[in-house]
């Protein structure tokens, strides 16, 4: 039996500040800025104490009710006082495991340990402790290690480069962070001549004032600007940070991944548990054949702050063979393409966009004059996203497309400007679903929806295909189409 660490008598104590309300009413009541209010304040603060020292007395309560067991086929954790909750944990159903060390932490040789299954919704962990690091010894232990002698070689190590790259491709809001502040640098202008030409038309009492307001007008904008473009800034560097000396080992059952400077993560995966595997690009990155793998797999990248990534950016012909006991395949020929006279089902909202936007923007200057050099100028901003949604789609077009491999499916499709290859066992397809709109009607094809198993159900679409293509496949993966409710056989 084992106890958390000290540290979580404070987290637990925590659930009792409301109490300190009291303190501060007496306190509010009986202080007055002057000796015989401190005198008052002084007689009563025993009070005081016996409210904090109750709070932290029900802190270390609550801590030593927390206790965790080990047995031979799990881990146990029991918490609570009037109602005691135990949750245990088998080894055998655990699909990830974690161990974390917080730089703060470091000092108290305190490590977050937390394990999560497949069970559960919302990506929401099922055993997150705070422990000592002889304590997270002895739970690590437990859980199933890459067998050094079986250990898949010839996995290559990411480099600082591969590092560095995916850091500028997945930072929050890189190209919108420097789009936005183009916006503001440009928009700034704008702004001002837009509010001085119609305050022009005030007296010239208020025009005296307006004109300190507008001089700040620009250089609120410029700051605004720079503000996104330091936020990219931060990122990138949180992300380099968090990414750094990634490390991967593998064998046929388990994967372990470590990774960050600051705030060291080791990973334990079990490789059966892993859902799907997903191949990302974007634009430049399809260009250039670099990838990145992702893996869904409950307890891994479930935390927003952290990508379910396996390894950083990758030449996608430098993958290698040993990875496809893991469910990373590359350069498969698909059975099923996207049929290219189906191309408006790719480009049309994106094209729609990017030809309405200038013709809006010279209505909106005809009705009103006074926004015009703003309208154009927003019209010209907005037709760079859709040039390149269209170009994206574009090749998706000519890219997407559903294979079956031995027991496998994999997926080629995109979502929004990302590019995505899906390889997953086909037992894990858990839902089918085609689409025709009415003009497919005449020409016989379809959009195929497929959705994979996971905490959370994902879907991903491929456009444009034959309808007899897409029945095969669905027939070959073990649905049966010929009911209006589309069911495995």
């Amino acid at each position: 039996m084992y106890h958390e660490h000290p540290l979580r008598i404070l987290k637990y104590s925590m659930k009792g500040l409301w109490l300190l309300i009291f303190p501060l009413l007496r306190g509010l009541s009986v202080i007055h800025f002057d000796a015989a209010g401190l005198y008052g304040w002084l007689k009563g603060a025993w009070f005081d104490l016996a409210i904090v020292g109750a709070i932290l007395l029900v802190g270390y309560v609550q801590w030593y009710k927390s206790r965790i067991y080990l047995t031979d086929t799990s881990i146990v954790h029991t918490e609570g006082i009037i109602i005691r909750v135990r949750t245990a944990i088998p080894l055998e159903s655990i699909s990830v495991a974690t161990v974390e060390r917080p730089l703060l932490l470091i000092p108290f040789r305190g490590l977050r340990f937390s394990c999560d299954t497949r069970a559960g919704i919302l990506k929401r962990t099922d055993m997150k402790l705070l422990v000592t690091g002889k304590v997270c010894a002895k739970l690590v232990k437990r859980i199933p290690d890459v067998d050094d002698k079986r250990k898949i070689e010839g996995i290559a190590k990411p480099t600082a480069l591969s590092v560095l790259l995916f850091s500028v491709f997945f930072s929050s809001s890189f190209s919108g962070a420097i789009y936005i502040a183009a916006f503001f640098f440009k928009g700034g202008d704008i702004a001002y001549d837009l509010i001085t030409t119609s305050l022009n038309r005030i007296t010239e009492t208020s025009e005296r004032l307006s004109n300190e307001f507008l001089m700040k007008i620009p250089t609120a904008a410029l700051a605004a600007g720079m503000l996104f473009i330091a936020a990219w800034m931060l990122s990138f560097m949180v992300n380099v940070l968090r990414y750094s000396r990634f490390r991967i080992k593998c064998d046929d059952d388990r994967i372990n991944v470590a990774c960050g400077v600051i705030n060291r993560r080791i990973y334990r995966i079990n490789s059966d548990h892993i859902n799907f595997t997903d191949l990302r690009q974007n634009l430049i990155m399809k260009l250039l054949g670099a990838v990145t793998v992702s893996i869904n797999c409950a307890g891994y990248g479930s935390d927003s702050q952290y990508l379910p990534v396996l390894l950083p950016i990758k030449m996608e012909k430098n993958l290698g063979r040993g990875l496809e006991k893991i469910g990373v395949f590359s350069g498969v020929e698909l059975d099923v393409k996207a049929r290219k006279q189906g191309f408006l089902n790719y480009i049309l909202n994106p094209f729609l966009l990017s030809v309405i936007l200038l013709p809006l923007s010279d209505l909106v200057a005809k009705l009103f004059p006074s926004l015009g050099e703003l309208a154009k100028f927003t019209a010209i901003m907005l037709e760079i996203p859709s040039v390149w949604l269209i170009s994206v789609k574009m090749v998706a077009l000519y890219t997407s497309g559903i294979s079956l491999y031995d027991d496998k499916i994999v997926v080629r499709c995109s979502k929004w400007t990302s590019f995505h290859t899906v390889v997953a066992d086909r037992r894990n397809v858990v839902k089918i679903d085609i689409q025709q709109s009415i003009f497919q009607l005449f020409n016989g094809r379809c959009s195929i929806h497929l959705w994979f198993c996971g905490e959370i159900a994902t879907r991903y679409i491929v456009r444009s295909v034959s309808l007899e293509d897409a029945l095969r496949i669905a027939s070959m993966l073990g649905f049966d189409m010929r009911h209006k409710v589309i069911r495995r056989r």
